[in-house]
């Protein structure tokens, strides 16, 4: 990347996986407005939307051009497939383009030392991508409580604290927010079933369903949550922290690159 003009601050660039999706019978790549803002206000650096092409395409050359990589959360559902799962049932909505640019994407950037950060979907393609498994529906498994939203109710509520995780003592969470457990919020029909290859647990949900893991002995940052901390990050201390290190990751890779 070229310097910047003298007097003005550089932000890092941050590449934001997009969903591919229809608005009328015209595909279009999109990334929610709530993510931008969060990487602006939270991380302090630049998103920039990738999208999702299908087909093969230079991971490496993409990588090249970004400081950190930021994976979304999203209506749609990784498709079993990935995973050796079961046929998902009629009706479920997939994102396959999104599906193949992920898990192209979170090996390449992860064996380069790339700050990454996966949210909800994002969290779950990170499992995928290290060859966990997960529940379609974990509020259909024994022994796991609801942790979907209602979609009849306002966003305010369906982003509301939901309940509480815990933070493993002495890991990534619980030394960047300095407290040993937070309240989050809860809007997720997957989750986490066989935790993968290489991964190390964060963070639990009350009825003990994996909310976050970082991949082990990795060369960068990384952090993967199953919750929703983008939702107005600059009012949740926890939140904040997590983006805050998150940026200050893409600072320091964007200055070690040069």
């Amino acid at each position: 990347m070229s310097e910047a003009p003298a007097g003005r601050k550089e932000h890092p660039v941050v590449g934001v996986v997009s969903d591919r999706r229809l608005v009328g019978p015209h595909p279009f790549h999109m990334v929610g407005e709530k993510y931008l803002q969060a990487v602006w206000d939270g991380a302090e650096a630049y998103p920039v939307s990738l999208p999702s092409l299908a087909g093969d395409f230079d991971v490496l050359a993409i990588l090249h051009r970004l400081d950190g990589l930021l994976l979304t959360g999203s209506p749609s559902n990784i498709e079993p497939q990935h995973y050796l799962g079961d046929p998902s049932e009629p009706g479920t909505w997939h994102d396959p383009e999104r599906d193949l640019a992920s898990l192209a994407l979170i090996p390449a950037a992860v064996r380069v030392g790339m700050p990454l950060f996966a949210i909800c979907r994002g969290f779950q393609e990170m499992n995928v991508a290290f060859g966990g498994t997960l529940h379609q529906k974990v509020h259909e498994v024994p022994g796991y409580g609801l942790h979907k939203e209602d979609p009849e109710d306002p966003l305010e509520v369906q982003y509301g604290p939901a309940h509480e995780v815990r933070f493993c003592a002495g890991g990534l969470l619980e030394r960047l927010t300095g407290v040993e457990h937070a309240m989050v919020n809860s809007l997720h029909g997957q989750g986490v079933d066989r935790l993968g290859e290489e991964l190390v647990i964060e963070a639990r949900a009350h009825d003990g369903l994996v909310e976050a893991f970082t991949v082990d002995r990795a060369p960068g940052f990384n952090l993967s949550v199953q919750w929703h901390p983008e939702w107005r990050v600059t009012e949740n201390p926890v939140s904040l922290a997590l983006f805050r290190a998150f940026g200050d990751a893409c600072r320091a890779y964007r200055d070690r690159e040069r």
